[in-house]
């Protein structure tokens, strides 16, 4: 028996609740690919908050605790400036929402980039102060000693490829890699490096459709691809991409709801009635919080 925190909806509260363990494990995801060929496509969505874990958790097989938080939650220009202690505060809320999905948590920039050493000790600190259950790190080659460093000490490491938008400094932009044969070779080098190294599985973003397929056939462990191929091993999106919260996404998201525009709508219709006077009074809706 483990202890998980499920949240009350009633009163918005987290409550340990004694439960076996039902997650999906980090080698349950690396057995869906097999012998090259995922029967099983894996669904990876975005996560920073418990309540939005809970929305989600049923539905994935992957919840990606993200540094794209730095944009999508606080604002930020780019994700450079996220930090450690963001990413263990967020990764810990989504932990606590969620229950069948295994928990990944984004290493920021500046966290794992200049030893072995410096990753471990930053890594460790995400699984025993979230509780997840892998990290994820950017970068191909340059990367592949600190992916085994991690992954022979006991800790799973996602990679990512392609477009890295830690990188964006380097980069000059968020535009799709790939375009020259140099650069496209360099990305499936890179995916195979971080395979030998011992990732369960890669992000392939933002590179042109056919370099996602060739990673993904290069490569032992599954590819999860983001603005790369459908026949990549599963896909991730941002969450609040994929709902609408935004008025511009990345031409390769599909939008699947607008809630951007339902929220609109709502706060809109809420201040009507307050400034008329006719906002329902207590008697009408208020129902005690229970506990």
């Amino acid at each position: 028996m483990s202890t998980t925190f499920q949240l009350d909806t009633a009163t918005s509260r987290a409550h340990p609740t004694p439960a076996p363990m039902k997650r999906l494990t980090i080698p349950a995801i690396r057995a869906r690919k097999d012998d090259g060929v995922t029967t099983e496509p894996i669904v990876m969505l975005t996560a920073y908050t418990a309540r939005q874990a809970q929305l989600l958790d049923a539905h994935c097989d992957l919840l990606l605790v993200g540094d794209s938080l730095g944009q999508v939650i606080y604002g930020l220009s780019s994700s450079v400036p996220v930090t450690l202690e963001m990413m263990i505060n967020h990764g810990a809320a989504v932990v606590r929402g969620s229950y069948h999905a295994a928990v990944v948590v984004d290493m920021p920039f500046g966290t794992y980039e200049q030893s072995p050493e410096q990753a471990f000790a930053n890594a460790a600190r995400l699984l025993k102060e979230t509780g997840c259950a892998a990290v994820k790190l950017e970068g191909g080659e340059a990367m592949a000693e600190t992916v085994a460093f991690l992954t022979q000490r006991g800790i799973p490491v996602m990679g990512h490829v392609g477009l890295t938008p830690q990188a964006v400094n380097v980069l000059g932009g968020y535009n799709a890699r790939g375009r020259s044969d140099a650069e496209a070779q360099k990305i499936v080098d890179d995916a195979k490096a971080l395979d030998a190294a011992g990732a369960f599985a890669v992000v392939i973003e933002g590179v042109v459709e056919p370099i996602a397929i060739a990673a993904t056939k290069a490569i032992a462990c599954p590819t999860i691809g983001i603005g790369g191929s459908a026949q990549c091993d599963g896909q991730v999106l941002v969450t609040e991409d994929m709902c609408g919260l935004f008025e511009r996404v990345p031409r390769f998201v599909k939008r699947y709801a607008n809630l951007a525009e339902e929220i609109e709508t709502a706060a809109a219709t809420y201040a009507s009635e307050v400034r008329a006077r006719s906002f329902p009074g207590p008697e009408q809706t208020y129902q005690p919080r229970k506990g």
